[in-house]
């Protein structure tokens, strides 16, 4: 599938991988609805690429379902690329040293990593379903998600965040298998350690020493890289089901 003219929805957008991929897919030729939860942000990478902004809350059924209602409507038609980028990485113990349980913690990171991403997936689903085929293939549309290597080798402190990246990977196929029948793939990319909201506030001794860990190339990832992963998923109709590890080699450490 082309990238060219179509309409691209990115979640996470005013930010991070989320805004690197809105930029990215904008210069290839594709007209970016810029969703997030921060309007401000949302608006200042939709005004980088010439898109529309769109506020929302993946956690919301009510905000998915309004945002591509003002997507269909603004653009012009339903999206034909979905890529989920909203989510969140706060870290704790199952049971920390005072006692505390992290339960709460856990509901919160699963609520927003995989049901939301499940909710933008769902809507996305209906919307492309009724579009008409692109080639002889039958495409409609590719969806990808975001998991993360975490969710192979989770650390210390990523339980939620693990199992929320987890149930991302494991619906990848089969929602691959049951979207067939529309003509929409289902990717998921697992990126590895990278230029984030999620690193940027650590100390330059500590991502030099999250670097060092990275086989080749030994630097964190560049949020363009991930969206160049993207443009391959989305041109490529034989990527379909899978989870791509964009990782640089890297094996997390228990620690």
């Amino acid at each position: 599938m082309d990238i060219s003219a179509h309409v691209a929805f990115v979640t996470g957008g005013g930010s991070g991988l989320g805004a690197a991929t809105a930029r990215y897919l904008s210069k290839a030729g594709a007209i970016v609805a810029v969703v997030d939860r921060d309007k401000k942000a949302a608006e200042a990478v939709a005004s980088d690429c010439g898109g529309l902004a769109v506020v929302a809350d993946v956690t919301d059924r009510a905000s998915v379902q309004s945002a591509f209602d003002t997507v269909c409507h603004d653009l012009g038609s339903a999206p034909r690329i979905v890529v989920n980028c909203a989510g969140i990485g706060n870290a704790a113990r199952i049971v920390d040293r005072d006692g505390n349980l992290s339960l709460d913690l856990f509901e919160r990171i699963i609520r927003v990593n995989l049901l939301g991403t499940y909710t933008v997936l769902s809507f996305a689903a209906r919307a492309m379903a009724k579009l008409p085929t692109l080639n002889e293939d039958g495409e409609r549309g590719v969806i990808i998600n975001t998991a993360s290597v975490a969710w192979q080798d989770g650390q210390i402190g990523q339980t939620a965040y693990a199992a929320s990246k987890g149930g991302i990977a494991s619906l990848t196929l089969p929602a691959a298998r049951e979207l067939a029948r529309d003509g929409i793939r289902v990717a998921t990319i697992a990126p590895g350690l990278f230029e984030t909201a999620m690193t940027e506030g650590l100390r330059d001794d500590i991502r030099a020493a999250l670097a060092s860990n990275i086989p080749f190339p030994q630097r964190l990832g560049h949020p363009e890289e991930y969206a160049r992963a993207v443009e391959s998923i989305v041109c490529n109709p034989m990527i379909n089901g899978t989870i791509i590890r964009l990782d640089g080699a890297v094996r997390l450490t228990p620690r």
